[in-house]
């Protein structure tokens, strides 16, 4: 399992849109500055949140883009998936039904099993809140010495 570049932006995406809401719709030019990445590439990301109901989108010249719903509501599995689809380490993990033939004498399936139970408790206890606190808190000054 490789998180993508989409996967990786989704989530920035999703943090920035959060750290900034205030009511008002939030343009993807805006998040594109914020963010430095392309505008064209994040409309490609923008689609798939919109379509599994993660933002709500408006047109026109004061449209944009907000969350659905709080940011302790979402979960990082929940954006990952939406983007990436499964999560899953090996490609026999990915459907409901493992149909691999050597699934009754495979060696290896029960890792693979505990480290696909392990990513999707990870990435599923972690909330979109969670993460924006880490990054509101990356913006404080470093006192240490």
């Amino acid at each position: 399992m490789k998180v993508s570049t989409k996967g990786r932006y989704a989530l920035r995406m999703m943090i920035d849109i959060a750290k900034n809401s205030t009511g008002e719709w939030i343009s993807i030019k805006d998040i594109a500055r914020r963010q430095n990445i392309s505008e064209k590439y994040l409309e490609q990301i923008v689609s798939p949140l919109t379509r599994g109901g993660l933002l709500l989108s408006s047109r026109g010249p004061s449209g944009g883009y907000m969350l659905s719903r709080p940011p302790k509501e979402y979960t990082a599995g929940e954006i990952l998936r939406t983007i990436e689809g499964s999560m899953a380490p090996v490609a026999c993990l990915d459907g409901m039904d493992n149909i691999c033939e050597h699934q009754e004498r495979c060696a290896t399936l029960t890792f693979w099993q505990g480290l696909y139970q392990v990513i999707n408790e990870y990435i599923d206890a972690v909330t979109l809140q969670d993460l924006v606190d880490r990054d509101l808190c990356s913006d404080l000054p470093d006192f240490s010495i």
